[in-house]
Formats: C-alpha cells, structure tokens, sequence
C-alpha cells in the first residue's frame, strides 16, 4: 500500500532541503546567504526541477517575513529616533521615490512607451528590495551608520509610498470606473489616516498591559505565541485597510521599543523572521519566469540595465548631497538601485486595474526578480573591487558556549578595547568569560593562547550561559554602538546587579549610555589622545611637567563640561551653546594662566638680574 506524503510536508521538505545545501555552498563560494537563497528557488520552481508550482501562493506567505522583520528594525528604533528621521524619511525618501519616478517615465516615453504604462512602470521600479537591502546591511552591520541609516530612512519613505501608489493605479486606467462613493481616494485616504492612529493609540494603551499580563502567566511559548500574534494581527488590519502589512508592523515595533518585553519579544520573533525570509528569497527566486526571458531576452536586459543604470545615477547624487563617503557610496546606490517586492503588487495590481496588459507585468516582474538576483552578485563583485572586506561566517568547530561558566566578570568584545582590558585582569589573576561575534578574531585570539567564546553577546541565553547571574561585571567593548546599547539594556533588564563598564564610541553614544543609567563609561581614544596631545606639546619645547599640567587640566575641564552638556543633550541648540561657552572658557582659563607664567618668569629674571647687581 503506498502512502503520499501531505502537501505541506513534501513542501517544507523541499524548501528546508534546498535552502540546507545552497546556502552553505553559497557562502562558501563567498556570494553570501541570499544569492544561495535565490539560486535555491531557480533551481526547485516550475522553470528548474518543477518541485514546486503554486509559486504566488508562497510568495504571499513568505512576505510575513519581511513583516516580521520590520517589526524588529521598529523594536531597535524608539519614538524618539523615529522623530529625529523624520527629515531623512520625507525630504531624502520622497527625493529618491519622486526623481527615480520622473526620470524613469520620462526615459519611457522618451522611447515612445505610452504614458500611462510608463508611469506605472516608472512607480513598481523606483521602489528597492526592503528584504534584501536590510537583510545586507544587518549582515554588514551598516545599519547604525550614516549610510545605513540613511538607505534606512528611504526604504521607509517607499514602505509609507505604498498606500497612495496604489490608489493612483484606478485613476491611470484608459476608461475608470466613476465611483465617487466610499472607496474614492479621500475616503480611502482617511481610512488609511484612521487605521494608522488607531494602531498608535492602542499601542500606547494597551500593548504593554496586555503584554505584562500575558506575562504574569510564566509560560514562554504563550509568551511567543502572544509575539507572533501581535504582529500577525496588526499585519492583517493593515491589509484589510489596503495599506502596508510591513509599515503597520514597523509602527507596532517602534511603539513597543522602550517596552520592558522588548528583548523578549526580539528573541521569541527572530528564529521565525530568519526562516520566513528565506522562504522569501526562494519564492522570489521561483517567480522568476524563464519563458520571458527566453521569449525577449534582449528586452528585458534593455528594461534591467536601464533602469538599475538610470536609478544608479540619480542615487549617487543623491548619496552626495546627503554626506555619504565615497567608500560607502557603491553599496548604498546598488541597494537602492535594484528593483523591490512591492514592485510585484504594483505590476499585479495595474493588470488587474487593466492599465497595462498582462504580457507587459510579466515582463516587469522577470525585470524585477532578475534585478533582486544581479543585486547580491554585484555586491560580491564591488565588494572585490574596492576590497571592502566581507562578512565572514564562522568556520567549522568555533568554539562555542556550550555549558555554564563562572567569572567574576564577563567581557563582551575582543577587539583593540578589550583585548587591553581582558589581558589586565589575566595578569592579576583573573579569568574572565570573553564572547566575540567576529569569527575571525576568535580565531587569531585562539592562535595566541586566549579562551576567548563564538557568540553574540545580546542573545540572552548565551548571557545567561556566560553566567551572568552570578558574575559581577560586564564589560562591553564591541565595535558597533547598537549592539552595545542592546546588551546594556539586555543586561540591565535581565541581570540589574551587574556593574556595567561600557566603550563608548562618541559624547553620543555616552550621553546614550547614561540615559540608560550606565556610570562606568569611556569614550575610547579620549585618554590615548591626551597623551598624544601632551607628546605634541613637549616636541615644540614645553617642559614634561607643564605638558602634563595642561593635558590634565583639559582633561578636568571637558568631563565637567561632558557632564554640563548631557543635561541639554536633547536640545542641539542649546548643547551647541553649551560646548562653545565651556571651549571659550578653557581657552580663556588657558589664556591668563599663560600671562600669569610668563609675569612669574618676567620676575624671576627680575629678579636675577637685580642679584647679580648688588
């Protein structure tokens, strides 16, 4: 008798099965996790193997990924960061969206193209991969920089851009339908502005209480399932509204940003996003329709390098205007250059609005799906160019966390900070439980003789399994300024009876860290620069002892002012205010100080000469 296996096991088969082998060859050929994603679902959909067949059905749910990962990007980012994008979100993000569009359809129209198919063209291929161009930045640790934040702050923008794009779609058709009633465009507009103040209010009302008493019940996997059904409620009201699952989900994360249960819920919704969007790069690797491809080749290469080249030249402007180095321009303009998911919906939505034919959304789509695919392989390709170095995965047999330590002290971070720090307290004696998320720097550590850990020291269990409940101190000394904010928050939600000592990057993310209550803080080249500066000062002529005197009194002087400036933080003028009045006044503390060593000098010689005379 034979038995077929189910539907959703021969499907989870395949999928877990194509992923576990391209994914590992992917990164071992040093293309990255996605292209093996990508490459995954060419090979497993209806124009590879023709393992799997209902490709838009996967599609649609494997989008919850990207949901749940803007959830957690909205969980990193409180209300208050929010408001300080909202410039880069509106001015830099409706720029791109608006300039990508006009140069686009104009290009289109340019070509003989008719307007309206090149408008709509134009909207589906000036939005980005959400999925991707994060997922890139996560993997780079780009997203605290400058540049990260400002691909960031557009990818946003297109998220918001979303709800009007889709309602411009009706009014484009050749004949639509007069409907002035309840689903005209105001009407849809005030929908949209309710549903979004609704899921504010009630996220300011409610989440937390609700949350806290789902809490009291002590079971973790309710925990998990409240998570998951938090965001997966919020992602289907955005839907039925007709808005964005993804933008819904971020404001519903932002809101919970400053929550108690944030770690926790960052940790329970995780696994699920990784897996999710995987599942999302496979699915947007099977929606690639080869039949196109080989059906007009030449055009929809025309279409995919023209549009990546017009976009590429209007986002490098961009990217200067905005202050972005040049070493980080390439990978900023190529993230935001490809074409996005969203595009999909916009392509599908015109179809069926019938504003353009179905053969000419299929078009669009391979443009798009085979732009999401060149993206990560150019990347690679930059990336050798310029010789950016690329993440590394951590090799076979890392050394891992696997049972309970014991240590006085834990130190998170094994780079030039705390190397100095771990090495000090060696030599007294002292063995501290050292984690690096670097793979390679374990890995020269271990070479040298140091236990030094594989691991990100802002998951909680591997804190706990570092043994954070019974050591002392936490040292914080890695590279990124998040995730030292993350583990500080980590640290003092779950283990309130460690002394925090924390490498502090910047006066901002000092001021970052005492608002957190974190005492024990330094900023990292602040002491190494003094001595420097008083290296200077004895090599054009001062003695040691007076270069010394001066190096300490600038040193008294600016953490007095540090701690002056930090109750004006959140006010820039007046910040700004504050540091000009205190360099004023140490340069005119300098000034007499000066007047008065040269008077006592004049003296002394005064005073000399008046001996040798008697």
């Amino acid at each position: 008798m034979e038995h077929a296996l189910p539907d959703w096991l021969s499907g989870s088969l395949v999928y877990l099965a194509a992923a576990v082998i391209a994914v590992p060859v992917s990164r071992a050929l040093g293309l990255g996790s996605i292209i093996g994603y990508l490459a995954a679902g060419l090979v497993i959909g209806p124009w590879g193997l023709g393992l799997v067949r209902e490709v838009q059905e996967v599609l649609h749910f494997a989008e919850f990924g990207v949901v749940l990962m803007l959830f957690l990007v909205g969980l990193e980012l409180e209300p208050r960061r929010l408001w300080e994008l909202r410039r880069p979100i509106f001015g830099w993000g409706g720029a791109q969206v608006a300039g990508c569009t006009a140069l686009l359809a104009a290009a289109a129209v340019a070509a003989g193209i008719d307007w309206r198919l090149a408008v709509v063209a134009a909207l589906g291929l000036a939005l980005s991969s959400t999925a991707i161009a994060l997922q890139v930045l996560g993997e780079r640790n780009l997203l605290p920089t400058a540049s990260g934040q400002s691909a960031f702050a557009i990818l946003l923008f297109q998220d918001v851009a979303a709800i009007p794009i889709l309602a411009l779609l009706p009014l484009l058709a050749a004949a639509p339908a007069a409907d002035p009633g309840g689903d005209g465009a105001l009407w849809q507009a005030a929908r949209s502005i309710g549903v979004i103040a609704a899921i504010v209010l009630g996220g300011r009302l409610a989440l937390r209480p609700l949350l806290r008493w789902i809490a009291r019940s002590r079971t973790p996997e309710i925990f998990t399932a409240a998570a998951l059904l938090l965001v997966v409620a919020i992602a289907a009201v955005m839907q039925l509204a007709g808005l964005s699952m993804a933008l819904g989900a971020f404001l519903a994360g932002v809101l919970l940003a400053e929550s108690e249960y944030r770690r926790e819920l960052e940790t329970d919704i995780e696994p699920f996003k990784g897996l999710l969007l995987g599942l999302f790069f496979i699915a947007v690797g099977m929606s690639i329709d080869v039949g196109v491809l080989l059906q007009r080749p030449l055009l929809v290469t025309a279409v995919v390098l023209g549009f990546l080249l017009l976009k590429a030249v209007l986002l490098w402007g961009l990217a200067r205007a905005m202050g972005i180095t040049p070493h980080d321009r390439p990978v900023f303009t190529l993230l935001l250059a490809q074409g996005g998911e969203f595009a999909f919906v916009v392509f599908q939505a015109a179809a069926g609005a019938r504003v353009i034919d179905a053969a000419t959304a299929s078009l669009l789509v391979a443009a798009v799906a085979v732009s999401m695919l060149l993206s990560p392989l150019l990347l690679v390709a930059i990336d050798r160019w310029t010789r950016r170095p690329a993440v590394a995965a951590a090799p076979a047999g890392m050394p891992e966390l696997d049972a309970p330590q014991q240590a006085p002290v834990i130190v998170a971070g094994f780079g030039r900070w705390g190397q100095i720090v771990a090495r000090l307290l060696l030599a007294d004696g002292l063995r501290p439980v050292v984690l690096e998320h670097d793979a390679d720097m374990v890995e020269a550590a271990r070479s040298f003789g140091y236990q030094v850990f594989f691991g990100d020291a802002s998951r909680l269990d591997l804190l706990r399994l570092a043994g954070a409940k019974e050591a002392k101190v936490l040292v914080v000394a890695v590279d990124d300024p998040r995730q030292a904010l993350a583990i500080v928050d980590l640290a003092r939600e779950h283990f309130p009876h460690l002394q925090l000592v924390v490498r502090a990057r910047d006066a901002t993310q000092w001021n970052r860290l005492r608002d957190r209550g974190v005492r024990h803080i330094e900023r990292e080249l602040f002491e190494s620069s003094l001595r420097s500066g008083r290296t200077v000062l004895e090599l054009l002529g001062h003695p040691p002892h007076a270069a010394r005197r001066l190096a300490m009194r600038f040193r008294q002087h600016n953490l007095a002012l540090l701690e002056d400036m930090y109750a004006h933080h959140e006010d820039r003028s007046r910040l700004i205010a504050v540091a000009k009045q205190g360099r004023r006044q140490l340069e005119e503390q300098m000034a007499r100080e000066r007047e008065q060593a040269r008077a006592r000098q004049a003296q002394r010689r005064g005073a000399g000469w008046d001996r040798r005379h008697d």
